[in-house]
């Protein structure tokens, strides 16, 4: 998954109307303003109303769904392979999301974490906050050496503390 198309994606789906913020590998460097490292998919966090819009979406690129479903997390892949892994959520009364996760827990994206922004291939891209994308990046399984980076450089570039996690 390259820059270039991580843009159109996003671009993509924001025009027909799907809320998107990047997660993951690609939230982490466009936090940092650059690519650090391949990315083999791309995490996105969506309104659990807006899933049908992205299926949509991205079923006009090519992509349909490969695993899963909402309201839980669900893959999209492309004859090419690339793979959008999608995390919905259900809007709170306060603004914080929920995510449903596979083990029947929820997971709380708080509503002030939805106000990230980055940049990909220099254009400006909704993205998680840092404070949340350091969470989700390093909480619940164990990291091998470029996760590792990924959390000590987003930490170390907004003055965050390191998060305990495990290594692999």
């Amino acid at each position: 998954m390259d820059g270039p198309r991580v843009v159109d994606l996003v671009e993509h789906l924001r025009s027909r109307g799907v809320g998107v913020w990047l997660d993951g590998g690609w939230a982490v460097d466009s936090l940092l303003g650059e690519q650090t490292r391949p990315h083999d998919d791309l995490d996105v966090v969506v309104p659990l109303e807006d899933c049908p819009r992205l299926v949509a979406a991205l079923a006009a690129h090519g992509y349909a769904v490969a695993r899963g479903g909402p309201p839980q997390s669900f893959e999209l892949v492309d004859a090419e392979g690339h793979q959008v892994d999608v995390h919905p959520f259900a809007r709170t009364p306060t603004g914080d999301g929920v995510y449903r996760l596979e083990n029947g827990g929820d997971w709380i994206y708080p509503a002030a974490g939805f106000a990230g922004a980055g940049r990909v291939e220099g254009r400006a891209v909704p993205c998680l906050t840092p404070e949340v994308v350091l969470v989700n990046h390093s909480t619940g399984y164990a990291l091998d050496a470029a996760h590792r980076r990924d959390v000590e450089a987003l930490a170390a570039r907004y003055g965050l503390p390191l998060p305990a996690f495990e290594t692999a």
